[in-house]
């Protein structure tokens, strides 16, 4: 196609403007003709509203789903997840199989979770069976760890409400949306620090499900050791890992901004715990990956003229069960590092080659299945056109062979459906 890609951004970030120009684009304004908007999760409302938005042509993408919301937004998140598996139980799908305490054999992968103030009463219920466990709250809207607080006793919520000028759970619409989970207290520990994963996964299209594992993710680390004591309850250097907050903490270090390669991850997991326990355990995550995004597949607005890049959040516990905290629709662009805004230039890079093919004049009725030349550091995670009439069965068995039959073995099935290594 002839001409130069026009393209817009409303985030001024380095790593995604270096990108454009490497690639002889051109920048205009949103109220010219464009091909391409990297865009916050703002504008995409704006674009994609009954009032506001406007008609896409066939040479316009952009980087949202229009309903992203329904994976990114915490309560939606654990919302479609739960009916998901509520969907293949009634299936009668081995995937939705349970054990002698009513537990998911395979789908227990987000801790438990109640909605405030709509799951008041249950949440109560729950917390009465196990009084000394600890819960983490979040709202659901925001992001960088901010409004998060963690309680053990039903006295906080109570005060938390009084606090919130709500006299009582029932009135909701006046009331900002928390979730509150089961805090898992158990972390895995490295340097007898608590961490979390951030892994890239890139979505081309719902429906087929498309998705692609980014090889280059990274832990974060907190600048404090971590401690279950409760009289720490307070302190978020102990028990969250968001950089916005660890980088104010005393022991930040700014070389390489508490942070480690998933690579790193890997080795020192294979020389602590051994290669086939490590092994299954990223399959594990994958698979919860995959898990969620079929989860939202059949509520996602799967428009022909968006792709996006998720940002996960993984914690592992210390038997090593890891566990999908949430997942962010625009995962930080800022770097706290050189190797930062290495990673993240390259990130940006691969996506592109993905989202626009030879860097050309979009055509969003393109299939969406580029050669694997131009993937980069992604690797296909799930092809659903690749998958079907693998049905649950083969899934499944995929899934036995990874986590119930010899520690890490791995089916052969899984490798068509489900990415099994990174290398």
């Amino acid at each position: 196609m002839a001409g130069k890609v026009k393209w817009v951004t409303d985030i001024e970030k380095s790593v995604l403007i270096n990108n454009f120009e490497k690639r002889g684009w051109v920048q205009v304004t949103e109220n010219e003709d464009w091909n391409f908007y990297w865009m916050s999760v703002q504008t995409i409302r704006n674009v994609f509203s009954v009032e506001t938005g406007y008609r896409l042509s066939d040479d316009q993408i952009v980087n949202h789903f229009p309903n992203h919301y329904e994976l990114t937004r915490k309560d939606l998140m654990v919302k479609n997840i739960k009916r998901y598996r509520k969907e293949l139980e009634k299936e009668g799908s081995p995937l939705a199989e349970k054990d002698e305490n009513g537990k998911y054999l395979y789908l227990d992968f987000v801790p438990v979770t109640y909605m405030l103030p709509a799951d008041y009463n249950l949440f109560v219920e729950e917390f009465r069976k196990s009084p000394s466990s600890t819960w983490i709250m979040k709202p659901c809207g925001k992001a960088q760890g901010k409004g998060i607080f963690l309680i053990n006793k039903l006295s906080q919520i109570k005060k938390w409400s009084r606090d919130s000028k709500t006299s009582s759970f029932v009135t909701q619409s006046t009331k900002e949306a928390y979730v509150i989970s089961l805090y898992i207290n158990n972390p895995l520990l490295i340097g007898g620090r608590k961490f979390d994963l951030r892994l890239y996964v890139l979505v081309s299209t719902y429906r087929p499900l498309r998705c692609y594992m980014y090889k280059l993710g990274f832990c974060r680390f907190c600048t404090v050791k971590y401690t279950p004591s409760t009289s720490e309850l307070d302190n978020m250097f102990v028990h969250l890992t968001n950089v916005a907050i660890q980088k104010h903490g005393e022991d930040y270090n700014h070389i390489h901004g508490g942070k480690w390669t998933v690579n790193n991850l890997r080795l020192y997991l294979e020389s602590t715990r051994g290669k086939e326990v490590t092994g299954k355990l990223f399959d594990e995550i994958h698979w919860i990956i995959v898990q969620s995004l079929k989860a939202v597949a059949p509520v996602m607005n799967n428009d022909k003229h968006c792709f996006e890049c998720y940002g996960y959040d993984i914690i592992i516990d210390d038997k090593l069960k890891p566990w999908l905290i949430e997942v962010n629709a625009s995962p930080s662009l800022t770097s706290s590092t050189a190797n930062d805004r290495i990673l993240k230039y390259n990130l940006i890079n691969d996506t592109l080659n993905i989202a626009v093919p030879n860097g050309e004049i979009p055509d969003c009725k393109w299939n969406k299945s580029p050669p694997k030349e131009v993937l980069g550091n992604y690797e296909i995670l799930y092809d659903e056109e690749l998958a079907q009439g693998d049905g649950a069965d083969r899934e499944l068995r995929s899934r036995q062979g990874q986590s119930l039959g010899p520690r890490g073995g791995r089916s052969r099935d899984s490798g068509r459906t489900v990415l099994t290594t990174w290398k």
